[in-house]
């Protein structure tokens, strides 16, 4: 999940359009003064199952929609950095009939982060855009996302490939699939909340293998590591009770993945929760209902920039398996608030097992703590 679209720490339905355009201003370039006729978002129901390469694209009929790249790179000295890179497409539904190539019908939105571990420093930038005029799109069919020179595309041949130019980092980085897809839920259909309609198609990528260039300031450096790639689409994720999320996706050591929610009440306690694990890479896959699910914080690191608290160490229960999470560095805090609008801890983690031996590293998600920030 990614906290701009996998839909953030303001609950309900207006909270999500919100959350989902971003800039409001963004998407009240192409409004009227008369009233837009209402549209109609499609549900997200079960039974629809997701095909490959076709899902990997677009689907611009639904309200949103996110592809999130995330993994743990080491370069040729063995210094280690946490990458994210989150593209997401929204359909505000405002003006739709308009036949201006200026109207705001989908609305695209990034964010890159880079881990410095050593130095204990996160770096990161944004991008906002209408899609349209070849500066901006999402493609249907085949996984083809872009603002700019920024980027995530299906290769030719097979793989991936993520790009990011920013003021103070870059990278190139090519993604080689090491094992089939992780289909979460019922065959894709991710249940968020008690209601059906309450959902997400959602699938994985993990064990992604991961090579190519990271460059810090004038430091360049040839980087090799595991990756792991979300992809979600979905009308209506949060319900009106869901205030937040904690998310986890770990890929591990021996080669399996596990991925772990739960949703938030204003309360801070559990609305909702999922999980979905595959112990090895020729394993069946194991789908954990809410009853079998678990979170309890560890420890909490405060921001010292806005104030935020977040419970960045957990130890997390599956079933029978129970897992610690433990950061990389404390300040992984995402400052969205000039694209999605949102404040949110995203940082690199290491997994470790009940006798304290590393079985994994990944990535938390941590949105909806404190009040926002205002501008």
């Amino acid at each position: 999940m990614s906290v701009a679209g996998r839909a953030g720490p303001l609950g309900g339905q207006a909270r999500l359009r919100r959350l989902t355009c971003g800039i409001a201003s963004l998407c009240l370039l192409t409004a009227t003064s008369f009233a837009a006729p209402q549209v109609v978002f499609p549900d997200v129901v079960p039974g629809a199952h997701i095909q490959f390469p076709r899902d990997e694209g677009s689907h611009p009929a639904f309200r949103t929609e996110w592809w999130y790249v995330t993994g743990i790179v080491q370069d040729e000295q063995g210094a280690e950095f946490g990458f994210q890179v989150t593209f997401f497409r929204s359909r505000p539904g405002i003006d739709e009939d308009n036949p201006s190539r200026f109207a705001a019908r989908q609305l695209l939105f990034a964010h890159a982060a880079v881990s410095e571990t050593k130095q204990g420093q996160l770096l990161r930038d944004e991008r906002s855009a209408r899609a349209g005029f070849g500066l901006a799109t999402a493609k249907e069919g085949a996984l083809d996302v872009v603002i700019d020179d920024w980027s995530i595309r299906a290769k030719d041949g097979g793989g991936y490939r993520a790009r990011v130019l920013s003021k103070t980092f870059a990278l190139e980085f090519d993604f080689a699939a090491a094992q089939p897809p992780l289909i979460h839920g019922r065959d894709g259909y991710s249940q968020k909340g008690p209601q059906p309609l309450s959902a997400s198609y959602y699938y994985t990528l993990p064990q992604l293998q991961t090579s190519g260039t990271l460059s810090v300031g004038s430091r360049r450096h040839q980087i090799k590591g595991v990756a792991w790639l979300d992809h979600e689409w979905s009308s209506a994720i949060l319900d009106a009770q869901a205030q937040g999320w904690d998310w986890v996706g770990i890929n591990l050591d021996d080669g399996g993945a596990l991925m772990a929610f739960q949703m938030r009440n204003a309360k801070g306690q559990e609305h909702w929760a999922a999980g979905t694990l595959r112990e090895r890479p020729d394993a069946p896959t194991s789908v954990f209902a809410p009853d079998r699910i678990e979170w309890v914080a560890k420890r909490r690191w405060r921001s010292p920039r806005t104030g935020k608290e977040y419970p960045v160490e957990w130890r997390v229960s599956l079933g029978e398996r129970t897992i610690t999470l433990l950061p990389l560095m404390d300040d992984q805090e995402n400052d969205a608030r000039g694209s999605t609008g949102t404040i949110y801890w995203e940082g690199a983690v290491i997994a470790m097992d009940e006798s304290g031996r590393r079985i994994g590293r990944g990535y938390l998600e941590l949105t909806g703590y404190g009040q926002r920030v205002s501008l």
